[in-house]
This record gives C-alpha cells, sequence and structure tokens, in this order.
C-alpha cells in the first residue's frame, strides 16, 4: 500500500513540478507586463504544490530521500506526469489552451481530493484549491479572449485547441493504480470528472466561439513513465544545477 502511495503521490508531484518548470519559461516573455507576472505566479504556484506533494513522497520513501532528490535526481522514465504538461510551450495561445485544458481537469481534480482518506493529501487540497480555481479561471478568461478576439487570435486559440486535444484523454484515463487509491478512499476517480470536464470545457468554448475537436483518438503513456522527446529536455534543464553540485546547499 504505501509503495502505491509513493507512486499515487509522485504523479500528482510529477505534474505540478513539470508544468511549472514549462510555465516558468515564459518570465520575461509574456505579451503584456500583467500577464507576464500572472503566469510566473501560477508558475510559482505550480512549484509550491509539488514542493508538498514531494516532501510527502520523500516521507513516503523514508531513508536518505529529500524533495531536492524527488524532483532533481531522477530519472525520465521514473516520471509519471501527464504528457500534456511536458509538451512545448509554443506561442501564447498554446500556452493558454494547455493550461485551459489541464486547469479545468485541476480544479475537479482536487475539489475531489479535498475528500481523500489520506489526511496529508487532503491538507495539500485544502491548500491547493484557492490558486488551482484561481488557475481555472484566469486560462479560461483567456481562452474566451482569444477566441472571441481578432480574427487571427480566433485561427491560432482554434488550431491551438485541435492541436492538443489528443494529449486530454490521459487525464481520465484510470490503471490498476488509480483503481486501488480509488478503492482505498485515498485517490480521485479521474473517469468520473469526464462528463463535469466536457461540460465546463463546452461551456468556455462556446462563450470563445470555438469548435471542439472531433477526433477521439488519444495519446497515453506519461502516468506509466512513457513520454515523448520533450521531457528529456525539460529535465536536462531543471536538473542541471543540481546534478552538477549534488552537495551545494543554500
Amino acid at each position: 500500500m504505501e509503495n502505491d502511495k509513493l507512486e499515487y503521490v509522485l504523479r500528482l508531484g510529477d505534474n505540478a513540478l513539470i508544468l511549472g518548470q514549462r510555465l516558468s519559461a515564459w518570465c520575461g516573455y509574456g505579451p503584456v507586463l500583467e500577464q507576464d507576472i500572472a503566469l510566473s505566479n501560477i508558475a510559482l504556484d505550480q512549484l509550491g504544490q509539488a514542493r508538498m506533494l514531494m516532501q510527502y513522497a520523500a516521507e513516503l520513501k523514508g531513508g536518505e530521500a529529500t524533495e531536492d532528490g524527488m524532483a532533481f535526481f531522477r530519472d525520465v522514465f521514473d516520471y509519471h506526469n501527464l504528457l500534456l504538461l511536458e509538451l512545448e510551450n509554443g506561442h501564447w495561445g498554446d500556452t493558454v489552451v494547455r493550461q485551459f485544458l489541464f486547469d479545468t481537469f485541476n480544479y475537479f481534480f482536487y475539489t475531489e481530493l479535498l475528500q481523500s482518506a489520506d489526511e496529508r493529501l487532503q491538507s495539500i487540497a485544502q491548500k491547493a484549491i484557492k490558486e488551482v480555481t484561481y488557475h481555472a479561471q484566469w486560462s479560461a478568461e483567456w481562452v474566451i479572449r482569444l477566441g472571441d478576439g481578432t480574427e487571427e487570435s480566433h485561427q491560432k486559440a482554434q488550431k491551438s485547441l485541435n492541436d492538443l486535444w489528443e494529449w486530454t484523454g490521459e487525464m481520465f484515463t484510470m490503471d490498476e493504480l488509480e483503481r486501488r487509491m480509488v478503492e482505498q478512499g485515498i485517490g480521485v476517480d479521474v473517469a468520473a470528472l469526464k462528463t463535469r470536464w466536457d461540460d465546463k470545457v463546452a461551456e468556455i468554448l462556446d462563450l470563445a466561439t470555438l469548435q471542439k475537436p472531433e477526433d477521439d483518438w488519444m495519446q497515453s503513456g506519461g502516468k506509466q513513465g512513457e513520454h515523448t522527446e520533450y521531457l528529456g529536455y525539460v529535465l536536462a534543464e531543471m536538473q542541471h544545477l543540481p546534478r552538477m553540485y549534488p552537495d551545494a546547499q543554500w
């Protein structure tokens, strides 16, 4: 059970860590200062959530494990984040649409995690829910702004949605680990979130005058440690200094 819980907590931590790392690359490159700061703050929120989860994972692993070790000294196949989150940032519309698709899922996920039988995960969810709610509102507003904006912004947002859609199915695919966590009252039944996610996404896309893609073919594998080529580049940048100076301390 503890090994199951460790992997489950790492999955959640990896989602937050990899997305936070991706978003941090926008710092100094946002389209306007206000949104540059907003996205940088969202990146910091994700890293803060990652830290809480990595601390818990290190405690579950025991021994000399630390939050830094969990974040910086695992190899690519030891990460279990969603594939959607490791994709390249692309242009502003790509990042905003990716954020919207995940934020909407993450809001419903953390709402359910508040009911976890694991007191630590419940506590983390309580601390994160306000941030997650803001993230979902922010990205939804930007999707509407881009989709219902200029002809160019509409076309780019629609293309971003079309390109990213195939990566969304993995969020709702249950595997044996998740089923065991649900049976124990610890984890969230992500398959049960699909209807609420579909409804909210459809609502926002309607306001944004964007069309939901019809293609139902979906990518998967991130939860099992099977990744795109992009994750290796993310980790190379993120882990560069810790691996060069493994004994360094602040």
